[in-house]
């Protein structure tokens, strides 16, 4: 049995790692200081005897008492919504909170994966995304707080490494779906699918010829953990190949949820990503061979079911 700290461990993804060590047997430290993150999303997990919730702020010291195995730092605001109305929190998390992690995983002698994400590519010149590629990224353009976030994770990890040799593992994140996502979450999926079951226009801004590819939460959860415990450093691309328009999605919402819902084009946002596809062989690789293996409509079926309870919650 490890004894595991996650950052960000009542946010979307957050919550789904810490159930899913909880049920491998393993002691979880989920901390959050609830600025994007829901106790909602961790109220069944308390039942566990081996949780424990801390509700701290990572971007000031954090203190934990005892052996550590293992960090999954994943606190951090992530959809545009969040990181365009708390611009400085996203910077701090990106960079104080990363320092504060890697210096606890140094002082208790665990590894720690770092999440980052697949925005580090900015607005890729090449397509697919690869781990060796740069990116195309706008340092002062409206999502550079948290793109250069991220990228500067990436390098306070990597120097974590070198200098003081943590065991670091990173992650650049694809589009990921699932249950737990909020419903004024910004991002498409959630978008899209309270849209559809309100009989609201679905919001696709420009023609909505600009591609996505949509991972569910359980495949990335799977990656996620293999990559912790590999001896991969990263970065690793962990997301769903499969791409797809952005209206194509939204017709494919409007399907498996039965909805009248029409089309509202808008103009597209500054900086928006044109195409966004990972690259998935290192994946493949150093991960025994994981790809995705929920399909779009299977997980797609699971996440409406979900806001339809939510919905349903709150009417």
């Amino acid at each position: 049995m490890a004894r595991i700290l996650v950052t960000g461990g009542a946010g979307f993804i957050g919550s789904h790692l810490c159930e899913r060590f909880l049920k491998e047997g393993h002691e979880v430290i989920c901390v959050d200081n609830l600025l994007t993150g829901d106790r909602d999303n961790i109220s069944h997990l308390f039942g566990y005897r081996n949780f424990t919730f801390l509700e701290q702020d990572v971007t000031h010291y954090v203190y934990v008492s005892g052996d550590l195995d293992a960090i999954m730092h994943f606190a951090s605001p992530a959809s545009p919504v969040d990181y365009l109305e708390l611009p400085i929190q996203t910077l701090k998390v990106g960079s104080l909170g990363t320092h504060n992690a890697l210096g606890l995983a140094k002082a208790k002698n665990a590894r720690i994966l770092v999440a980052s994400t697949s925005e580090v590519y900015g607005d890729p010149l090449i397509h697919p995304q690869t781990e060796d590629y740069w990116g195309n990224v706008n340092p002062i353009g409206p999502r550079g707080v948290y793109d250069e976030a991220k990228r500067f994770l990436e390098a306070m990890t990597m120097a974590y490494h070198r200098t003081h040799g943590v065991q670091t593992r990173i992650v650049r994140i694809f589009n990921t779906y699932g249950p737990r996502m909020r419903m004024r979450d910004g991002r498409v999926v959630p978008n899209f699918i309270c849209q559809a079951l309100k009989g609201e226009p679905l919001t696709v801004y420009g023609e909505g010829d600009q591609t996505r590819s949509f991972c569910y939460v359980d495949d990335l959860v799977e990656g996620l953990i293999r990559l912790l415990w590999s001896d991969d450093l990263g970065p690793v691309n962990i997301g769903n190949p499969n791409e797809m328009t952005i209206l194509q999605f939204a017709e494919k919402i409007i399907e498996l949820s039965e909805s009248t819902s029409t089309i509202d084009y808008r103009p597209l946002p500054e900086d928006d990503p044109k195409v966004r596809q990972p690259d998935i062989t290192k994946a493949k690789s150093v991960l025994g061979g994981w790809e995705p293996k929920v399909s779009l409509d299977q997980g797609l079926r699971s996440t409406i079911e979900y806001f339809k309870q939510r919905l349903a919650m709150t009417a």
